[in-house]
């Protein structure tokens, strides 16, 4: 549209009907760009007063205008987003940012093709046909190292020599096409295999590479009956290699799993070809202000397969969590179009009824999941790392940030925990300069509830109360630099009135929201808000987090303790001191009901231990 036109005259011309939307700045830069079935709908709800999401809440304000465009379908509007999110890569959109940091394979566009490396998928600049992108650089360099051995492609870019061929030749590592020593015919032929062998199509190159063998061996063309040997028995030691995962070789899957902590967002991509798991692929997404993990998976199917060639298209994509139903149609037919043929798109749940194929779908997911994980745990060892050796910038940021007197070398953290009011805990961790330091923690048992009354802000109170009296009492122990408390305003106003009534009201205070990591001072209606691609928001985090995870443990603990100790209690002729021995050595019903007779003698005699026995395999352990 070339008149730029304000959102309230925009929003009367918007049709119903099916298109992209995008989203301007004061800058006029495009910050989102977006797909709808229906445009006027879906457009007219980012303007309504109120909303819920962190995703609207950021961007709406941002908003000085917008475009559409209208298309004939739903698959139209979601292949034109992405070409436009690809072209214009809107702040608000792009997941795979860096994605120039993959590199790909590419099988050049000469006469005579070589394999490269290349960071450039872009066939403007260099023709070919791509692989990729891979995230495990070094797995890639290894698997380039194994198609050189495998296939004697040519390795140079010219000719070294003008009248006799390098040493790649004489090795049997290239066929000399620089000395017109191969057929462009049979060149072409080992080109196809290493496409198949970059596909995935093991099982229909191994097959090719023993037909061509057998056929040169009668011919008596023992040279290159010997080339397709080796390639053979190379192809099938790499293939030996790889993990089955189905006996069924016409399985091609791609299976995505993701894990995520706070901002931290790991996706794993894991490749199975002809029922084989060939790769993983690893991504670490930065989670901003407007994706959830849902959304951002979205984001990613649709950018990951913007980027891959038509043959890394799988004929199913087996995914971690639920896609809506429409969702799902539209990138189903969008990927059916690109590939040239069905691809399916599944989440795999199970029940009683649930078939053994679906089964080990369900298995691949779990997997998948699994790798993820391991690759966020590596990832937040690597974020930790980042936050102490930069400590000394992150904690003047909090400094001046939070307008804090002093530098943030000491903080503490409070987290309240229970279910419904029962064995309601409250714990405290402590960080210097950027570490957690774990002598220090404490953990609580609240006092002033009664069983089954839920409080937090009364919790909370409490335990600040209890917490610093102990310090103003014992002067040698230091007082923190910071102080934060789980939760929002509510939790902060209990914390300043526990800290004023003991003369403290000047101690530096927050409380970090979870909803939208909102930061609450005392006496300022509107929140802090860091980046949150920030290192001193995931040091909050990690903070807050490693807070509630002890103050949960504890919780957990006693809900055990007390379940043991109740059933325990139906046993009339058992002693208090017999139970406190039975929980103290097992640690909880299940590891007393798995000990035998002799076990629980051992403890509290053989009279009672018997009687426990007895008594605890009559009954069935509680879920």
């Amino acid at each position: 549209m070339k008149t730029k036109l304000t959102i309230e005259e925009s929003l009367k011309l918007i049709p119903d009907a099916s298109g992209v939307y995008l989203m301007h700045d004061k800058n006029d830069e495009i910050i989102y760009i977006g797909k709808a079935k229906n445009l006027k709908k879906r457009v007219k709800s980012y303007f309504q007063k109120n909303h819920d999401s962190a995703k609207l809440v950021i961007m709406i304000p941002q908003i000085i205008r917008f475009d559409f465009i209208i298309t004939d379908s739903e698959v139209e509007a979601l292949i034109l987003e992405s070409h436009l999110i690809k072209k214009h890569k809107p702040k608000y959109n792009v997941l795979l940012k860096d994605d120039k940091r993959f590199p790909w394979f590419l099988i050049t566009d000469e006469e005579y093709p070589r394999i490269i490396v290349t960071r450039k998928a872009d066939k403007k600049f260099q023709k070919g046909k791509y692989f990729g992108p891979y995230t495990n650089a070094r797995a890639m360099y290894s698997t380039l190292e194994l198609i050189k051995k495998m296939f004697p492609l040519k390795q140079c870019k010219t000719p070294r020599f003008k009248d006799r061929p390098c040493m790649y030749h004489q090795i049997s590592k290239c066929l000399g096409p620089c000395q017109k020593l191969v057929s462009s015919e049979d060149y072409k032929e080992v080109v196809k295999q290493v496409e198949m062998f970059l596909s995935g199509k093991q099982t229909e190159l191994i097959a090719e590479l023993k037909q061509q063998m057998e056929i040169f061996a009668e011919k008596q063309e023992f040279e290159k009956a010997a080339r397709y040997r080796d390639s053979y028995f190379d192809v099938m030691k790499a293939v030996g290699k790889q993990k089955v995962v189905s006996e069924n070789t016409d399985i091609n899957q791609d299976i995505i799993g993701f894990a995520r902590d706070n901002a931290i967002m790991s996706i794993a991509l894991l490749k199975v070809r002809d029922g084989r798991l060939i790769a993983k692929e690893d991504f670490d997404i930065r989670l901003d202000e407007i994706h959830t993990p849902y959304e951002a998976l979205i984001t990613f199917i649709q950018e990951y397969y913007q980027l891959v060639d038509v043959s890394e298209i799988p004929k199913e994509l087996l995914l971690s969590i639920e896609i809506e139903e429409d969702e799902n149609k539209i990138i189903k037919e969008w990927l059916t179009l690109k590939k040239g043929s069905k691809v399916n798109l599944l989440t795999p749940n199970i029940d009683s009824h649930t078939s053994t194929r679906m089964i080990m779908k369900h298995e691949l997911v779990e997997m998948a999941n699994k790798n993820a994980t391991s690759t966020l745990e590596s990832l937040k060892i690597s974020e930790l790392a980042s936050l102490q050796n930069d400590w000394n910038e992150i904690g003047c940021y909090i400094q001046e940030k939070l307008n804090l007197p002093n530098f943030p070398n000491r903080i503490e953290c409070f987290d309240i925990s229970h279910i419904q009011g029962t064995n309601t805990v409250a714990s405290m961790v402590v960080f210097i300069n950027g570490k957690p330091f774990k002598t220090e923690y404490r953990k609580y048992r609240i006092r002033t509830l009664k069983e089954g009354q839920t409080d937090d802000f009364a919790s909370m109170k409490e335990v600040i109360k209890r917490r610093y009296q102990k310090l103003l009492r014992d002067k040698e122990q230091a007082f923190p630099d910071l102080i934060i408390v789980d939760g929002g305003k509510g939790q902060l106003s209990s914390t300043m009135e526990a800290l004023e009534e003991l003369g403290l009201g000047n101690m530096p205070i927050v409380s970090l929201a979870k909803k939208f990591e909102e930061i609450y001072l005392p006496e300022q209606s509107n929140p802090v808000v860091f980046p949150t691609n920030s290192k001193a928001l995931f040091l909050f985090q990690q903070v807050r987090d490693e807070a509630h995870r002890f103050a949960v443990s504890y919780h957990r603990k006693l809900r055990e303790k007390n379940a043991i100790k109740s059933i325990l209690d139906d046993i009339s002729t058992l002693q208090i001191s017999h139970k406190k021995l039975l929980v103290e050595h097992f640690g909880d019903i299940k590891g007393i009901m798995d000990a035998n007779k002799s076990e629980l003698s051992r403890i509290i005699g053989k009279t009672h231990g018997t009687k426990v026995y007895s008594f605890l395999h009559k009954k069935k352990p509680p879920n």
